[in-house]
């Protein structure tokens, strides 16, 4: 079965409040779970904290974590913190995230992404366990670091974001889900064979792993103006987030699109950037018009097999009006 979690907006929202409030109406209408990324706005942890206090069942993750602004000790002691302060509601996501947030945004080399992905998942499953961390990797080498308090009971689950076809295996193979964003049916069920091959590499058990596709959304009774908001939204991933997006767009047959955007972009011409993003890519990658047309479109991404949870994102430039509108539409 398909749960529906909530990717929470992380641009322009006016208070930590707003997005506890978002979070009690996502509870309050049954998603399993809200996520919160961490780029240039308020950081993850205080304020899924904040979250965690003011809800009660409604699950809370980071979507995603980069696991270059902090060591894979910090990453395994905060995880335990965020699993004791949410009686046991958190999902960890980690990922590496790009060059602009890490080199431009952290000062921080954009050095091995793949390997320290991999290396943090595995001190951060360790300092999870509770036990002494000797760790001896290629950017890693830990020795005797061990929580001074109770491991956290249950264990929350670890898993990585990925768009390519190497992290997506890395995924499989180390984490416990893939957080996929901005493919296709047919771009998703690539990387699901991906997904699935890691999963045999690192002899995982396949259900106990979960696939998170995380979808922009907006269900509006404005269709045109439901799929603007989107439209925009798709043309500033794919041109103003550096490469990842566009390589990940132009792999899944829109090359030619993804390089006319981000070339546009880059220009200063963000007007004709989202204009370049026509109906049937829109279709293809996100759900937008009006509530009718939003609850069909979900469910044909719900149908794809080896999708265990659509997260229901916003457009980045969709006021709180249009958020609640939306998180009312698609309610599970």
């Amino acid at each position: 079965m398909t749960v529906r979690d909530v990717y929470l907006p992380v641009a322009a929202q006016p208070s930590v409040e707003t997005l506890v409030g978002m979070s009690q109406l996502a509870e309050d209408h049954g998603y399993e779970r809200v996520w919160l990324p961490e780029t240039w706005g308020r950081d993850a942890v205080t304020t899924l904290t904040s979250i965690a206090e003011h809800t009660d069942d409604v699950g809370i993750g980071t979507s995603v974590m980069n696991v270059y602004s902090r060591s894979p000790a910090l990453v395994g002691q905060t995880a335990a913190t965020l699993q004791e302060v949410s009686d046991g509601r958190l999902r960890l996501g980690v990922g590496p995230s790009g060059p602009i947030v890490i080199e431009g945004w952290h000062g921080v080399d954009f050095e091995r992404p793949l390997r320290r992905t991999r290396e943090t998942i595995d001190v951060v499953k360790q300092v999870l366990s509770g036990k002494t961390v000797n760790y001896d990797g290629d950017i890693f080498q830990l020795s005797g670091f061990r929580l001074r308090c109770d491991p956290p009971d249950p264990v929350p689950p670890v898993d990585a974001g990925g768009l390519g076809p190497k992290s997506v295996e890395l995924a499989g193979r180390f984490a416990d889900g893939w957080h996929a964003l901005l493919l296709t049916a047919d771009g998703l069920e690539d990387r699901l064979e991906d997904f699935d091959r890691g999963t045999e590499l690192g002899d995982r058990d396949r259900s106990e792993q979960r696939v998170t596709l995380s979808l922009p959304c907006c269900a509006l009774e404005d269709r045109e103006r439901a799929r603007e908001l989107t439209r925009q939204h798709v043309a500033f991933y794919i041109g103003g987030m550096g490469t990842y997006y566009r390589d990940a767009l132009a792999r899944q047959g829109y090359e030619d699109t993804a390089y006319e955007v981000a070339e546009k972009w880059a220009s200063g011409e963000q007007d004709a950037a989202t204009e370049a993003i026509g109906d049937d890519l829109l279709d293809a990658i996100a759900v937008a018009g009006t509530p009718e047309e939003c609850l069909d479109h979900i469910d044909r991404f719900e149908g794809i097999d080896g999708v265990d949870a659509i997260n229901v994102s916003f457009p980045r430039a969709a006021d709180r009006e249009a958020i609640d509108a939306t998180i009312d539409v698609l309610a599970p």
